[in-house]
C-alpha cells in the first residue's frame, strides 16, 4: 500500500472514531436513567429477573457462537485430513445434548416467569406499614395530569411522591391510548379512554426519576415526559403547603386549557381540583371516542 493511500486510510478510520464514539458513548445515559440504575423495590425485582434471564441466554447462545465458528473453520476446504462425513449413526450422547437442556431451560424458565409475573403484577399492592398515596394520572396531548384526590391538588408533568411510601396510580387517558414508564421505579403501564388501569409502586431513595410515555400520540409525544420527585416526608408536606398555598385552583377555563393539544414548558400546580375529576374525565373520554 502507498504511504499517501495509507494515510487516507487512517484519516478515513479517525473520522469513523470520531463519529462513532459520540454515538457509542451517548447509549450510556440509559444505563443512568433505566432499570439498571434502580431506585424503588420493583425496579430492582424487575432488575434481578433481568439479570437471570440474561446468564440464561448466554448459557444458550454461548455454545452457539463459540461452535459454529470452530465447526466452519474445522470442516474448511483446505483442511483435506477431515472430510464431511454426513451419514452419522445413532448416537445417546448427541441426543441427550440436544434435547435435555433445551427442556430444563423452557421448563426453569416457566417456573421463574410464572412467580415473576405474578409477584410484579401492577396491580399487585406493596406490602408496607404505611398507607399507600393514591395519585390519578390522566394522559393528555402532550402532557400527564397527576391529582391527588385524597389532598385535593394536582400538578402537571410533575409527580411529588415520598420516599418509602408505596404509590398506587389510577390512570386513564383524556385522549388516545398512552403508555407511562418510570423506568427506574416501575414498569410499563397503558392508559386508556374510558378505562382506568393501576400501577403500584415507590421509591427507596430520594431523588428525581424522569417519567415519559412510550405510546406515539402525534408530533408532541417526544416532549410528553415528567419529573417524579421523591422527598422525604417533610419535604413532601412542605410541597403539599406550597402548593395549596401558593397555585391557583382549576376551573373550567384551566381544565379546558389542559385538554388542548399542546406542550407545556413547565410543570403547573393546582390548589384545587373539582371532585370527581378523574371519573368526569374517564367518562367524558369514552364519550368523545364514541362520536
Amino acid at each position: 500500500m502507498a504511504i499517501g493511500e495509507r494515510r487516507d486510510s487512517i484519516r478515513a478510520a479517525a473520522l469513523l472514531a470520531a463519529v462513532a464514539l459520540p454515538v457509542l458513548l451517548g447509549g450510556c445515559s440509559a444505563l443512568q436513567l433505566g432499570v439498571v440504575n434502580h431506585a424503588g423495590p420493583v425496579a430492582a425485582a424487575e432488575w434481578h429477573v433481568y439479570l437471570i434471564l440474561a446468564v440464561v441466554l448466554i448459557f444458550v447462545a454461548g455454545p452457539v457462537l463459540l461452535l459454529v465458528p470452530l465447526v466452519a473453520w474445522h470442516y474448511r476446504i483446505s483442511n483435506k485430513s477431515d472430510a464431511y462425513r454426513p451419514n452419522w449413526g445413532f448416537s445417546w450422547p448427541l441426543e441427550i445434548l440436544v434435547w435435555v437442556p433445551p427442556i430444563g431451560i423452557v421448563i426453569g424458565l416457566s417456573f421463574l416467569l410464572w412467580n415473576a409475573t405474578h409477584r410484579l403484577d401492577p396491580y399487585r399492592p406493596l406490602a408496607s406499614n404505611q398507607p399507600p398515596l393514591e395519585v390519578q394520572a390522566v394522559a393528555l396531548d402532550w402532557k400527564w395530569l397527576f391529582i391527588y384526590p385524597q389532598e385535593g391538588v394536582a400538578s402537571v408533568n410533575r409527580l411529588v411522591i415520598p420516599v418509602g411510601r408505596p404509590v398506587h396510580l389510577s390512570l386513564t387517558s383524556g385522549t388516545v391510548m398512552q403508555s407511562l414508564l418510570i423506568p427506574r421505579l416501575a414498569g410499563q403501564i397503558y392508559a386508556m379512554a374510558g378505562m382506568r388501569t393501576q400501577l403500584n409502586f415507590a421509591a427507596s431513595q430520594a431523588g428525581v426519576f424522569r417519567g415519559e410515555n412510550t405510546q406515539y400520540n402525534g408530533k408532541g409525544f417526544q416532549d410528553q415526559k415528567f419529573d417524579v420527585i421523591a422527598t422525604d416526608a417533610a419535604g413532601y408536606a412542605r410541597w403539599l403547603g406550597h402548593v395549596r398555598g401558593d397555585a391557583i385552583p382549576m376551573d373550567t377555563p384551566a381544565l379546558a386549557r389542559l385538554t388542548r393539544q399542546s406542550i407545556e414548558p413547565m410543570p403547573l400546580v393546582f390548589s384545587h381540583v373539582p371532585p370527581g375529576l378523574f371519573r368526569t374525565m374517564m367518562i367524558a373520554s369514552t364519550q368523545e371516542t364514541a362520536r
